[in-house]
């Protein structure tokens, strides 16, 4: 009987270590599993942190190219005819604080995007596909001759995609001004279709001539922006002169919020 109760005791005894060397390598593995999510959220946070600022870098680009684009169009345009019409001039100074102040509430509106999710102050809402109307009219009134029209029938798109497509109307009209050479006429078009929707910005200047610095990021933005939303850009000189930037987007059924990623498309460098 006492052979028989030792021998329990040994028994539970060895239960009771390997017990605890079970429990002591689960705790451990558990405290392991444990610091490799926090790594892996840190890590999370910083690569999102770091699209984010990507972002908000490519709509200040954005936003500072085309305003300044406009000031200096309009006043060169003012300062020459100063002398022969003074209410150029008048005109002229009117545009570029119209342009100014609107440059200002949207660098405002990104760097909000800045602040804390806990800060309460209102953010302005973000362009869409349906301000671009208005940027083509206003790029008019800064000098250029430009056009638009819409063919097909509009549809709902998802708020990213429509940001990236007045972006890149924006960046495609900048680079207009900046490089298309004197007096160029301009014509900007949005072409839907049951698959697709295609923003198409072309001109007929000095275009793919002008000289480059080799430091613009504007096509690539451009590039980067279609792509993440499933579409293609494509750009290069037009036929018998000038410059044309293309880009098309994908139109899902039921799509309310994303596109799904495609391969980037092959197009010409900055």
């Amino acid at each position: 009987m006492v052979w028989v109760l030792a021998a329990l005791a040994v028994a539970a005894a060895a239960v009771a270590a390997v017990l605890g060397t079970r429990l002591r390598r689960a705790r451990a593995r558990t405290a392991e599993l444990e610091a490799q999510l926090a790594r892996d959220t840190e890590a999370e946070r910083a690569l999102a942190a770091a699209a984010e600022r990507a972002r908000i870098a490519r709509e200040m680009h954005d936003v500072v190219a085309h305003t300044l684009s406009v000031v200096v169009a309009q006043a060169d345009g003012g300062r020459f005819a100063a002398a022969q019409e003074p209410e150029a001039a008048t005109r002229a100074l009117s545009t570029i604080g119209e342009v100014g102040r609107s440059a200002l509430a949207e660098m405002r509106s990104l760097l909000g995007l800045l602040r804390d999710a806990d800060d309460e102050a209102a953010l302005g809402p973000q362009p869409s596909i349906d301000d671009i109307p208005a940027l083509v009219a206003a790029t008019r009134d800064g000098g250029l001759d430009v056009s638009f029209v819409t063919t097909g029938t509009p549809r709902p798109l998802p708020i990213g995609a429509g940001l990236a497509l007045y972006r890149i109307a924006q960046e495609a009209l900048t680079n207009v001004l900046k490089h298309a050479g004197p007096g160029p006429r301009a014509y900007a078009q949005l072409t839907w279709d049951d698959a697709a929707v295609t923003l198409t910005v072309s001109d007929d200047g000095r275009g793919a001539a002008a000289k480059d610095d080799g430091k613009g990021q504007g096509l690539a933005g451009m590039r980067e922006r279609a792509t993440v939303f499933g579409g293609t850009l494509s750009t290069g000189p037009r036929a018998g002169g000038g410059y044309l930037v293309r880009a098309t987007l994908p139109l899902r059924a039921g799509a309310t919020n994303t596109f799904a990623p495609a391969a980037p498309s092959v197009g010409a460098g900055d």
